[in-house]
């Protein structure tokens, strides 16, 4: 039984940092670029994660929204644009929960839009692991075939290794790399309350061309996955309480200076590859950025830093993998319709796949459209 034990508490750490790769260049981004504050930052990340892991008793991952991220970094959005994006995202994700709208729009969506979507940002995530690797190619090359080794390898996780063991091998290969000198203390968020001209940047700017993005990754998309992934433990992440969570978690974070956050099916793909099957896995992580935010605050991010690019690549790439494999497709009808969506997803959008996957599924469906 203790075997078991050590076993399950193994997995499911090395699940946790799984989807680090995701979470860290956009929140370093963000602290760095927009003055967001650290403390604020990791505080509410561990608190969502937190309430995520007791909303749902599995690994529904807790990401940075990324169209924001880009914008935070491109066009400097201040504080409080950033606090607008997040504010209206919650409010608009909890209107679409409470009132059921989000179940009409996934009872139209077919699974051929769905996994197409699904596999254009697994093909994503792909790349921009091979960018962050190509960074150190030595490094790279050698976390990648370790991870390969230890892909299934129970005893001895991937993650943890190419953690720890990559970290140690660049400080190894880099004499000059240094340890940040860590400052402890108490550290409390701080209230970033939006003026009115926040919400007009933060609208057309971050929240306008990330909404189409949440509803398709971070909720249908999740919501299928899940249920694929973990069809006995995924009842509640539905749809409806996918949104939910969203809303809530934004509409308390913003204020208090967190990120806009969402969940992911790249993420929950991250966290189960590496070994997550429960709540644990992002409980874990949870108190981890709970307890950086509390007691180191800025100094965490030096701390964060120290983890090199190649081994957050790593991550991405073979969770990027995992996203597309698990994609199921037959048809002819459904493979077309799902190729399409694919390239439109990675080549332009996965709001422009979702829109034109749907009417040209239905097209497809009643025979108007014949391959």
């Amino acid at each position: 039984m203790h075997t078991v034990n050590r076993k399950h508490i193994s997995s499911e750490l090395a699940g946790s940092i799984g989807d680090l790769g995701t979470l860290l260049p956009y929140v370093i981004g963000g602290i760095t670029i927009a003055k967001l504050d650290a403390t604020g930052v990791f505080i509410m990340f561990g608190l969502m994660y937190l309430f995520t892991a007791w909303f749902y008793r599995i690994p529904i991952p807790v990401q940075p929204m990324k169209v924001i991220g880009a914008a935070i970094i491109v066009h400097h959005l201040t504080p409080g644009e950033v606090a607008a994006s997040g504010i209206m995202m919650g409010a608009i994700m909890l209107i679409l929960s409470l009132s059921g709208i989000i179940d009409r729009v996934a009872r139209v969506t077919p699974r051929s839009v769905t996994f197409g979507i699904q596999a254009g940002l697994g093909i994503s995530l792909c790349l921009l692991g091979i960018d962050l690797i190509q960074k150190d190619w030595l490094l790279g090359a050698v976390i990648l075939i370790t991870m390969l080794l230890l892909i299934n390898n129970h005893k001895l996780p991937a993650s943890l290794v190419a953690l720890f063991g990559g970290t140690a091998l660049a400080f190894a290969l880099y004499p000059g790399l240094t340890f940040p000198v860590l400052k402890w203390g108490i550290n409390t968020p701080h209230l970033v309350i939006p003026q009115w001209h926040d919400f007009y940047r933060g609208f057309y700017i971050g929240f306008l061309p990330q909404f189409p993005l949440t509803i398709t990754n971070s909720v249908l998309v999740t919501a299928v996955l899940a249920n694929q992934l973990l069809p006995e433990t995924s009842k509640r992440a539905s749809d409806r309480n996918l949104c939910f969570t969203l809303g809530v978690g934004n509409l308390i974070a913003a204020p208090l200076g967190g990120y806009p956050m969402c969940h992911g099916s790249g993420g929950l793909a991250a966290h189960y590859r590496f070994g997550g099957r429960t709540g644990l896995t992002i409980t874990i992580i949870g108190i981890i950025l709970l307890f950086i935010g509390i007691f180191l605050g800025s100094s965490g991010l030096q701390l964060l830093q120290v983890i090199p690019s190649a081994v957050l690549g790593g991550m991405l790439f073979f969770s990027g993998i995992d996203l597309v494999r698990a994609t199921k497709i037959e048809g002819s009808n459904d493979t077309f319709c799902y190729i399409v969506v694919l390239v439109l997803s990675f080549a332009i959008n996965p709001a422009i796949g979702f829109v034109i996957g749907i009417p040209l599924a239905l097209l497809l469906q009643k025979g108007w459209i014949k391959l």
